[in-house]
């Protein structure tokens, strides 16, 4: 694994930022939308998705860790980065993932769960750079190994 490159001057400030503009940006959302019956059910779809495509591409061990199903040995274009959270399930490559980075998927899960059909939609909207995605952000950059440790 190639060593976490070091951010930009200013990055907390901005990550601050960007989950405060998000939080502001909830409000907007009905709250019907937000962890309810209607949000378990983009959850669930999600789950199924992840199910599908793991199913489909795993040629590793699935297993159940962090609550999570962990979807192994996939091939690198069917994830993007070191893996995916889709609902419950891990999407990654032949690596084992740490319990560190289980926790930080444990966030996304969580996320998802709130959000259901939204969450594709938002995180999309959040961008690229998880250094200014406030979903990212807010399930732990150093976790996620976005940032080393210390900075």
């Amino acid at each position: 694994m190639s060593p976490i490159p070091r951010p930009p001057a200013g990055w907390r400030e901005r990550a601050d930022s960007a989950v405060a503009r998000g939080r502001r940006f909830d409000r907007f959302i009905p709250a019907a939308l937000l962890d309810t019956p209607v949000s378990r059910i983009g959850y669930w779809y999600g789950c199924a998705l992840g199910w599908t495509w793991g199913s489909v591409w795993s040629t590793g061990r699935i297993e159940k860790r962090a609550g999570l199903w962990v979807f192994r040995g996939l091939p690198s274009w069917a994830f993007p980065r070191g893996g995916v959270c889709v609902g419950a399930c891990f999407l990654t490559g032949d690596d084992r993932p740490t319990d560190t980075v289980l926790r930080h998927e444990a966030v996304h899960r969580r996320q998802w769960r709130r959000y259901g059909f939204l969450m594709p939609v938002l995180y999309a909207l959040a961008g690229r750079d998880p250094l200014r995605n406030r979903f990212e952000i807010e399930a732990g950059l150093i976790e996620g190994n976005y940032v080393p440790r210390g900075s």
